[in-house]
């Protein structure tokens, strides 16, 4: 028989686990006992045993885990909750986290919520940095919760446009947008701290991250502000706010990333780390002063949305074939050119995820860091102390690397740098913006680097462009018109027979008909005879000429590919690559 009495908090504190659920009567001595044998063979944690032994529940062990964590656990089942209490969080943000507002204390601003497991600490995190509450946690039974949390939030959903409907009225706060530079700070910082302007931009960002928008951005014009979203890198806009809300929401996103909210005068950057849906999520806050008020623009880089991984790029057998060769080579520089947002880095980040094992040191210079990946050592330039690509690069010879990454070689000293590192034995991949593979010999002479050394270090370029592909729920077939095909310099008896698709535009997908992004590769390998050119001066267009009949499927064509596989449509091939020559 397990052991009786509720003891206290001190008692179970940082005990072992099976102590406290031993002493708050869940488990006897033997059970215990038991688990431990069997832990013994199995490598896993004692509750998990305890649990598949039969012995206790999962909320068992989540209530023991708190009351070791030193923290206090309730019942729900006859808790008198406040309606008052509940509109202190949104229901986006109480649905995300799975916590529930108990009691909120005006005078400390102390806000009291249960979650269901002790380890919800950035949840706890999130909360004190979106809302600016001081915040205590309880543990409840998972059950309990969810129960409590779709009773108080499934319903009643607050949106975004609701609460601007409820913020557009408020005269206090339009009075105060009529006062323009003459607001003090004090006022400044009572704005930022209005609870309905925080749920709203709380909203506005849980809505961004689940529409997998890479940018929100908060825009003030003459007569409004604009609120727009950028989702597979087309930009849309949404519910505008009201002018008048200008300036609190700018001043929320400011005190949110540590900015000076008193400066209105110089562009400034910032940063917010949030952890949604259990993923972390790095927002990067550029604001910039305009005519009509500051301008800002968040790049939401969401880490659990990223899919570093070769195979999932979009890049054809053939293509990822190719790739994987030039990436596994032991020496030279492998270039990744294309426009910014094409995804270049994330394709050079996707090679270091596939190279990273304990055997390779790798380092990485980039301006700025955009994913952190355990196992690389990576550098942020900071050009204002000295610290540029080149500067970071000449130190990273003394590191003893096995494969370098330079974000972005500008300058002819990166370059010099780069393939000085290149001919010492390392690897080097870098990025370059032109149009595609063959024009980035041009670019690398342009920038002043000798062809011997190019043709010695360079093994191979990549051009790439991102397409967005068409919405799976409301893809439908139809038939082009020639205009259509025209675009794309194709006839009707192009197709032979070929049936394209379109989407039609639903719920979920925006009404755009498309639904996220896959990558159009250009892969260019230099081999002896391409060399020999390079170092006779050869044209661009030569080159290309050149390499398309050493097998180089050019971006027009992957795009033609994707467009026949009903991947992608006209429209999109079309935006995205060029005409060949």
């Amino acid at each position: 028989m397990a052991e009786q009495g509720t003891p206290s908090l001190s008692e179970l504190k940082g005990r072992k686990i099976g102590r406290v659920l031993n002493k708050m009567g869940k488990v006897t001595r033997d059970q215990i006992n038991e688990a431990l044998a069997l832990q013994e063979k199995k490598r896993a944690p004692l509750g998990q045993l305890l649990v598949e032994l039969g012995y206790v529940s999962h909320d068992d062990v989540n209530l023991a885990l708190a009351a070791q964590a030193g923290m206090e656990t309730v019942n729900l089942d006859d808790f008198d909750l406040s309606e008052e209490v509940i509109r202190e969080i949104p229901s986006e943000m109480a649905m995300a986290y799975q916590i529930l507002p108990l009691s909120h204390d005006k005078v400390t601003n102390t806000l009291t919520v249960a979650m269901k497991t002790a380890d919800n600490f950035r949840a706890l995190d999130d909360l004190r940095l979106l809302m600016g509450f001081s915040v205590t946690a309880v543990v409840a039974p998972a059950a309990q919760l969810d129960k409590l949390i779709q009773t108080h939030y499934g319903e009643d959903e607050e949106t975004v446009l609701s609460l601007i409907s409820a913020l557009a009225d408020d005269e206090d706060l339009e009075e105060l947008a009529d006062r323009g530079e003459s607001i003090d700070l004090a006022e400044q910082i009572e704005l930022a701290d209005d609870n309905r302007v925080k749920r709203l931009l709380n909203l506005v960002l849980l809505q961004a991250i689940k529409d997998k928008a890479s940018d929100i951005h908060f825009e003030p014009f003459e007569d409004e502000f604009k609120m727009r979203y950028r989702i597979d890198g087309v930009l849309y806009e949404m519910i505008p706010p009201p002018k008048h809300l200008a300036m609190p929401i700018v001043s929320r996103v400011k005190v949110m990333s540590n900015l000076d909210i008193a400066e209105r005068r110089l562009p400034q950057d910032g940063r917010i780390e949030l952890v949604v849906n259990n993923a972390p999520v790095d927002l990067r806050v550029a604001v910039l002063p305009t005519m009509f008020g500051e301008s800002v623009v968040m790049r939401i880089l969401d880490r659990g949305n990223v899919q570093l991984d070769l195979d999932r790029m979009g890049m054809r057998s053939d293509d990822l074939e190719t790739f994987r060769q030039l990436i596994h080579k032991p020496n030279g520089i492998v270039v990744v050119t294309g426009p910014t947002g094409s995804g270049k880095t994330t394709t050079l980040y996707a090679a270091l995820n596939e190279l990273n094992t304990p055997t390779e040191k790798i380092l990485t210079v980039e301006d700025p860091v955009e994913y952190d990946i355990d196992g690389l050592v990576q550098v942020q330039v900071k050009a204002d102390v000295g610290l540029t690509f080149a500067a970071a690069l000449r130190s990273f010879l003394r590191q003893d690397p096995d494969i370098i990454l330079v974000g972005e070689t500008r300058d002819l000293e990166t370059a010099q740098i780069a393939v000085q590192a290149s001919l010492t034995g390392h690897l080097v991949f870098t990025t370059l913006h032109t149009n595609d593979a063959p024009s980035s010999i041009a670019r690398l002479l342009d920038l002043g680097l000798e062809p011997f050394l190019l043709t010695a270090t360079i093994e191979g370029i990549a051009a790439q462009r991102l397409v967005r592909t068409i919405c799976t729920r409301c893809k439908e077939t139809y038939d082009p018109s020639e205009e259509e095909l025209m675009q794309l310099q194709l006839l009707p008896e192009d197709l032979d027979g070929r049936q394209l698709y379109r989407g039609r535009g639903c719920d979920y997908c925006n009404h755009s008909g498309y639904k996220g992004r896959i990558g159009l590769f250009e892969i260019m390998i230099l081999d002896d005879e391409m060399r020999e050119m390079i170092m006779q001066n050869a044209s661009t267009q030569v080159l290309a000429a050149e390499a398309k009949k050493r097998g180089m499927r050019t971006l027009r064509q992957a795009g033609l590919l994707a467009l026949y596989d009903g991947s992608t449509t006209i429209e999109e091939v079309v935006r995205g690559t060029l005409v060949e020559e």
